[in-house]
């Protein structure tokens, strides 16, 4: 989910608390928490301030999952980031709290920590600030952070689970850290096009789906201009062409620049069979007609990316490049019992 309101950080100083451990004890266990990373992706980027810890990332799941943190305790973050279909959601618009929607399509979570910001147009530049925002939501959760604050620590629970992880009674500072921790987890890598580029298999895909995958790299379609990378993302701001006017005008929401208006951080494609609809607002049904609209070219938008020229496929040249795209599923993701609440 995403929101579009103001929010309100609350900025804890101070230190954890430490306790000194005598030599005799024990040893202390090891709560360190090691990525598994699949074959060529880079070091998951990790802040100074929130160190990746075994106990963070299973309060931060608990968290996730946890519906009291709406305004009617009806809500989570897993309500519309279901495990299913990665981490996105089915619906157009979420549902959130007394029926409110908002205007963006839920993304996938799928290696957002990678992501060098957050939501579509770019507002918010870390994953501990974003985790935040749609608990504040109007439309998604509409909990005001002191009384979510207040929940935590009056739940039977979460106070001694907080102490453990951060020294400290429930708080943002925390709430913030352990849903960023748990999110960071996220990591999507086995698809059967991994595992014919990174793992040898060259049966892992069909002669369609290698097909496709050619038209996806290269001359006309060119779509790896933009969804390049482990990813299948650069990470830009672009005008894809959808509307001649938008009522959502993207990243100029943040800049207030006319040269920003309609555009849009450029999606990962990773597991995108399993997320339709597509485009920002959910306007598009299926991966048939997100190709018919490139293919077409798009509006002539003032800002429409120079890339989105149209162009010419057959029949068949589609489903080939309709079908490399269904291989970029990675059922193992889906089925991970690490991330199930």
């Amino acid at each position: 989910m995403r929101t579009r309101v103001a929010v309100i950080l609350v900025v804890v100083v101070g230190g954890l608390a430490g306790c000194a451990k005598d030599a005799g004890l024990e040893p202390a266990i090891d709560d360190t928490y090691h990525f598994s990373l699949p074959e060529g992706f880079s070091e998951v980027p990790v802040p100074a301030d929130n160190p990746m810890t075994k106990s963070k990332v299973a309060l931060g799941k608990r968290l996730f999952f946890e519906k009291i943190l709406s305004k009617d305790s009806t809500v989570s973050c897993g309500t519309c980031h279901k495990q299913a279909i990665a981490f996105a959601d089915d619906r157009q618009l979420s549902e959130g709290v007394d029926g409110g929607t908002g205007f963006r399509n839920a993304p996938t979570l799928a290696n957002l920590a990678y992501s060098p910001f957050f939501f579509m147009d770019g507002g918010v530049p870390t994953l501990e600030i974003q985790v935040l925002a749609p608990i504040q939501g109007e439309v998604e959760m509409n909990l005001n952070m002191l009384e979510a604050v207040q929940r935590l620590q009056q739940h039977p629970e979460y106070p001694a689970l907080f102490r453990e992880v951060f020294g400290r009674e429930p708080d943002a500072f925390g709430l913030s850290r352990a849903l960023a921790a748990f999110e960071r987890t996220l990591i999507s890598g086995d698809s059967r096009v991994d595992q014919y580029h990174f793992q040898g298999d060259k049966n892992a895909l069909t002669p369609s789906e290698i097909r496709g995958m050619d038209i996806f790299n290269s001359a006309p379609a060119n779509c790896a201009s933009c969804h390049s990378g482990f990813r299948f993302t650069n990470d830009q701001f672009e005008n894809n062409g959808l509307y001649l006017t938008y009522v959502d005008t993207g990243r100029a929401r943040i800049t207030l620049k006319d040269s920003d208006v309609g555009r849009f951080r450029v999606p990962t494609l990773r597991n995108v069979a399993l997320t339709p609809p597509y485009m920002h607002d959910g306007s598009l049904a299926t991966l048939e007609d997100v190709v018919e609209h490139y293919v077409s070219g798009g509006q002539p938008h003032r800002n429409k990316s120079s890339l989105i020229q149209g162009f010419s496929l057959t029949t068949q040249q589609k489903k080939d490049l309709v079908n490399f795209l269904e291989a970029l599923t990675d059922t193992r993701f889906i089925n991970n019992f690490e991330y199930m609440p």
